[in-house]
């Protein structure tokens, strides 16, 4: 089975066109433009494209773990011989090892590729445990709780990002500043979890959630009033040219995140950011009704457990959908959408990331003769580790040997490198059965889908009914 086959065809390109090629540049010995730039099958060091390939999703799982060992870091206390530092120093090896496998005529073997990747996989699932850990160490485990949406007044700051413990800081200063009463706090995109947080809902401050996914942040930040804080990655950066980008002035960034123009946070003063709120008008243009619920974290889950067995047992829950991701533009991830629209009212839906705002203002109320929900929220994209310890728990209480055999099905998108390493990571854990959307990437080739179709059923969106028509009629 070749690639298009595997992927339902493509009216849009020939298979000669669209094929990942050989591509690399990495040495000195790169023919003019790259090796492969002009159609060679192989690297003057020997290298084919299957190996490059498979390098590329190497190196894109580490960037992906780099990003979750740094938000793991910041959480951290770092006294010898913890616990917590021995993971981080095995992390750490992983991706220091990892990265001189990927070095110009280290390794050419296949399987030895797939080894070293499911050794990153394993690293995936080591940090996102440490990260999830850390964060429920220091802000306690959340708890479900219904957020307004795009609903603001008073003089507003607006936090973007992925950084619980800058949100804390943040809160705290105010706070010390007697300013509670003067300046609310809200939040955008992946940091709406925040307000499942015993540690951070505590602050009366902070009210609620604005806009959706990331990239929405030209749109949403052009007509906040206040000032825009964005505290890792998945910033857009507002374009000079566009006069809808009227906010760089009023734009702050933290850490590693950086855009021209803006004002960066310098060792944890937010005294700039505080002031600059205070001279800004109240919000205005902000008055939905709407609401969000969030705060289902998989250790809030598990104290459901004997409900949710006996509703399994007796038949009102008949599967559980995993429906998360990282959102991006386009059209396409209305797939999303329209899956969750029709998964059964008998049907379970578990989300992660922000790929979650393609469906979350859906009420999809309860599992009929229950009270369980039908739509549990994880939190962010780090906290997807919690879809396996929910699926681990079932497994060993209904006496399940694999986890493969349990009614779960899994639709997940992918944007960037935090999504491979995720993927990696399930992949590590044996989990099979997965579709990905809502384009397959284009640093693989026919060889590596083949082994990852073969070995894990793994799948490229397509048609929702060809997909799981099967599973939607249970």
């Amino acid at each position: 089975m070749g690639l298009f086959d595997f992927l339902g065809g493509s009216k849009e390109c020939s298979q000669n066109d669209c094929h990942p090629k050989m591509f690399c540049y990495q040495c000195e010995m790169s023919l003019p433009e790259g090796c492969g730039a002009h159609g060679q099958t192989k690297g003057t060091c020997g290298k084919d494209a299957t190996t490059a390939r498979l390098q590329d999703i190497i190196i894109f799982g580490l960037k992906g773990l780099a990003a979750y060992r740094e938000h793991a870091r910041e959480l951290m206390d770092l006294q010898p011989n913890t616990e917590d530092l021995k993971t981080l120093i095995e992390i750490d090896d992983v991706m220091s090892e990892t990265l001189y496998f990927t070095l110009t005529n280290v390794n050419f073997n296949f399987d030895e590729h797939i080894a070293q990747l499911m050794k990153v996989g394993e690293a995936g699932v080591k940090v996102m445990n440490l990260l999830s850990g850390n964060h429920t160490k220091a802000l306690g485990v959340p708890t479900p709780v219904t957020v307004t949406q795009n609903k603001a007044e008073g003089k507003g700051i607006l936090v973007s990002g992925h950084n619980l413990d800058m949100l804390e800081k943040l809160l705290e200063r105010i706070e010390e500043r007697g300013l509670s009463d003067k300046i609310n706090v809200y939040t955008h995109s992946e940091m709406l979890p925040a307000h499942g947080y015993p540690a951070l809902k505590k602050f009366k401050n902070l009210k609620g959630n604005i806009g959706k996914a990331w990239f929405d942040q030209t749109d949403v930040f052009s007509k906040w009033n206040g000032t825009c804080v964005v505290n890792t990655n998945c910033i857009v950066p507002p374009e000079k040219s566009k006069k809808v980008a009227n906010y760089i002035d009023r734009l702050y960034t933290y850490k590693i995140v950086g855009v021209e123009g803006a004002k960066k946070i310098e060792n944890d003063n937010f005294d700039p950011l505080i002031d600059q709120t205070l001279t800004l008008p109240d919000i205005t243009g902000f008055d939905s009704d709407e609401t969000l619920v969030t705060g289902h974290h998989y250790q809030t889950i598990l104290t459901l457990a004997p409900a949710i067995l006996d509703a399994i047992k007796s038949g009102k829950i008949k599967r559980f959908w995993v429906i998360a991701g990282c959102d991006a533009p386009g059209h396409g991830r209305d797939y999303f959408r329209e899956l969750a629209q029709k998964v059964p009212d008998n049907h379970v839906i578990i989300t992660s990331s922000c790929g979650k705002f393609r469906f979350n203002d859906i009420d999809f109320g309860t599992v009929p003769g229950t009270e369980i929900p039908r739509y549990l929220d994880l939190g962010q994209c780090n906290d997807s580790n919690g879809a396996v310890h929910i699926a681990l728990a079932l497994a060993d209480a209904l006496g399940v040997k694999d986890v493969n055999d349990l009614p779960i099905s899994i639709a997940l998108m992918w944007m960037e490198q935090k999504a491979i390493i995720i993927l990696l990571a399930l992949l590590y854990l044996g989990i099979k059965d997965i579709y990905i959307g809502a384009n397959a990437p284009q640093f693989v080739n026919d060889d590596i889908y083949n082994f990852l179709h073969e070995n894990f059923n793994l799948g490229v969106i397509s048609d929702i009914e060809k997909d799981f028509g099967k599973e939607l009629a249970e």
